[in-house]
């Protein structure tokens, strides 16, 4: 099992690596997984190459490569003017349109102030949603004054759990050992029809007709 850590962090030390590190660790505190970081700063030059010429360099092809082998991802990027980076959005242009379907994957952001808080639901969830990833409930956001404090790190903790219950479900079982059909359920995909799916724990993904949920919601 194999996890892909994506940063975008520009600086050296970065805080945005610091918190992709951080949930990678929490992931692997419940799966035994390897890990595999890209510094997106580190191929800046090849990204730009490649809407030029139309072609990959060959590290930027292994890192796309790797994002669409991996059983889980995760996401970080910092903040500029209330949204992903430039360098973020160019790395997750050039995927494959199907490279992260059904993928689960972490979504974590970096900024200056609290009040880029909800980047993480305006910018990343629907970028990562439109490519039809499996995007988990908890998303990380880490101002300047979080690092060190309980909150940041109780998050952590619970994305990673999410993190490794989506790429090994049988290592982190739901309370009372039962698997978290809530949870997947919510962040489930649609099918093509509209309707939502759900999940069994034997046979993945199903599609669930919208009378069928709301017949079951219904008093007796």
């Amino acid at each position: 099992m194999r996890i892909v850590v994506v940063s975008a962090g520009l600086s050296s030390p970065s805080s945005t690596r610091l918190l992709a590190d951080r949930l990678a660790a929490a992931t692997l505190e419940h799966v035994d997984a390897e890990t595999e970081v890209i510094e997106l700063r580190e191929l800046a030059t090849e990204i730009a190459q490649h809407f030029v010429t139309g072609f990959p360099p060959a590290r930027l092809a292994a890192a796309l490569d790797a994002v669409a082998a991996a059983d889980g991802l995760i996401a970080v990027t910092p903040v500029f003017a209330g949204s992903y980076s430039g360098l973020f959005k160019s790395f997750f242009d050039l995927i494959d349109k199907d490279s992260l379907t059904g993928k689960p994957v972490l979504l974590g952001a970096t900024g200056g102030t609290a009040r880029h808080s909800l980047v993480t639901e305006h910018a990343l969830r629907p970028l990562f949603t439109y490519l039809r990833a499996l995007v988990l409930p908890t998303a990380v956001y880490a101002a300047s004054e979080d690092w060190g404090e309980e909150g940041l790190a109780q998050r952590i903790a619970r994305a990673g759990t999410e993190l490794a219950r989506f790429t090994a479900p049988a290592a982190v079982p739901g309370p009372g050992a039962a698997p978290d059909v809530d949870t997947a359920a919510a962040i489930a995909p649609r099918s093509p029809t509209g309707a939502i799916t759900s999940v069994d724990p034997a046979d993945g993904f199903v599609t669930v007709p919208f009378e069928q949920r709301l017949a079951a919601l219904r008093v007796p």
